[in-house]
């Protein structure tokens, strides 16, 4: 544990941010998974603004550095092929 004062207070903005970042991750696997069952489900509506809200999310996060650029644009990309295929089929 650091004895430092000021290292003290980078390990409290360390542990905020780190949950931050969790929150943002956690919700677009949720996020995710509605979109699936939106697509399962059929309804048109619902999937394209379950997927205009992931995209959103994925977006912010990765603007925010809870996610990579890279991991955001292929997150992007398997949601618009999840929505594609709801099209296809």
């Amino acid at each position: 544990m650091a004895n430092i004062k000021q290292q003290k207070k980078r390990v409290d903005v360390a542990a905020r941010q780190r949950l931050e970042n969790l929150r943002y991750r956690s919700t677009i696997k949720t996020l995710a998974k509605r979109l699936e069952t939106a697509v399962a489900d059929g309804d048109e509506a619902a999937v394209a603004a379950e997927h205009r809200e992931l995209v959103r999310t994925i977006d912010r996060a990765a603007a925010r550095g809870a996610l990579h650029k890279n991991t955001a644009a292929r997150k992007k990309a398997r949601a618009a092929q999840v929505v594609g295929g709801s099209a296809a089929s």
